[in-house]
């Protein structure tokens, strides 16, 4: 997540989830094979896949992922070959998986000499309102080395890229089946987070496809750990649910309550939180524009931007629960009748 200095301002496996009917408004919501169609994609969000991804994307050997640093190129690879290998591809618009982000580009919002850079997009088409785009983002750009010490970045962002590479998975799951789903879904990984939210605000600019037609943005941004205010519980700060739609908010508690039951924080939702936290991810770009925004935060811990922000030290039950509720969100997005309103200013 984007570092500021002003200081102003039980597991439950859904065995009969009906997660069309979660707004209630799908005339299928009694039909048996879509919802053994969800709890199959659902199960596709293992514990053990986010940690073998994670142990990569946040080893020393990506260099604290830089933006536009070989060790940032190199996570981005890794990440190309994952969709490439469950056969997940770009979007045809773009021709490759990469969007570059010139240099030029961030040097004139405040980037110094930043080399150029990429976000990262891989697309599963939808069946039957393709051209409605549900978006599901994080950054996998850090901070670096800093004196020969790699900054890791395992919570930020490590800990959304891999959620993100596994809510894909689960997608493509149900797509491999047949019940692919209804409108597209774009896996969108930004660079240029850590330096100014660049990555977010070039494609925000420079659109892949049109933002009026863009329905949703689910922004994951450090969901691995827990902060001080909630040692030791099962929960999740959700940002700006409510800012653009009197939708988003109820599809997402219900989402929660028809998996882990999380508790939900809105903590960050007050006006007047001194963080400052609905504009210093990557989702507002997309808010900005209209666009109805979640934002999925654990908090600021201690090893927030610090090189002790290392694997061993997520919790991966809790990370789990956080994606499986994502997901699950993101399915309804996708699969419900209507798109959600944009009815708030």
């Amino acid at each position: 997540m984007k570092k500021i200095s002003f200081p102003i301002f039980s597991v439950i496996i859904l065995t009969a989830c009906n997660t069309a009917n979660i707004s209630g408004n799908n005339s299928d919501s009694s039909d048996a094979k879509n919802e053994r169609t969800f709890n199959k994609a659902y199960q596709q969000i293992k514990l053990n896949d986010l940690k073998n991804n994670l142990y990569i994307i946040a080893s020393d050997e990506m260099e604290g992922r830089d933006t536009g640093s070989p060790g940032q190129k190199k996570a981005g690879e890794y990440i190309v070959q994952f969709y490439k290998d469950l056969g997940i591809t770009f979007p045809k618009k773009l021709g490759s998986y990469y969007q570059k982000v010139p240099s030029s580009f961030m040097k004139k919002r405040g980037g110094g000499n930043l080399p150029d850079s990429e976000n990262i997009l891989a697309f599963i088409e939808g069946s039957e309102k393709p051209e409605e785009i549900i978006v599901v983002s994080a950054h996998y750009d850090h901070v670096g080395t800093k004196n020969g010490v790699v900054y890791n970045g395992a919570d930020d962002d490590g800990s959304g890229t891999v959620a993100v590479m596994q809510i894909a998975k689960a997608f493509q799951s149900a797509k491999k089946k047949g019940k692919g789903p209804k409108r597209s879904v774009l896996f969108l990984h930004v660079t240029g987070e850590e330096h100014g939210l660049f990555g977010s605000s070039y494609y925000s600019e420079n659109p892949v496809f049109p933002l009026s037609n863009t329905i949703a943005d689910l922004n994951i941004d450090m969901i691995g750990r827990d902060d001080a205010a909630n040692r030791g519980k099962n929960y999740v700060y959700v940002i700006g649910s409510e800012m653009l739609s009197s939708e988003l908010k109820i599809i997402n508690e219900a989402a929660n309550k028809k998996t882990h039951n999380l508790e939900l924080n809105y903590k960050y939702d007050d006006p007047n939180d001194p963080d400052r936290l609905y504009y210093r991810s990557d989702h507002y770009n997309f808010a900005k524009h209209g666009i109805p925004v979640a934002f999925y935060f654990d908090g600021i811990h201690e090893d927030y931007h610090q090189p002790t922000d290392d694997v061993e030290k997520i919790d991966f039950n809790l990370l789990q629960k956080r994606t499986q509720l994502i997901f699950t969100t993101a399915w309804e997005l996708a699969n419900r009748d209507s798109r959600i309103v944009v009815d708030k200013k």
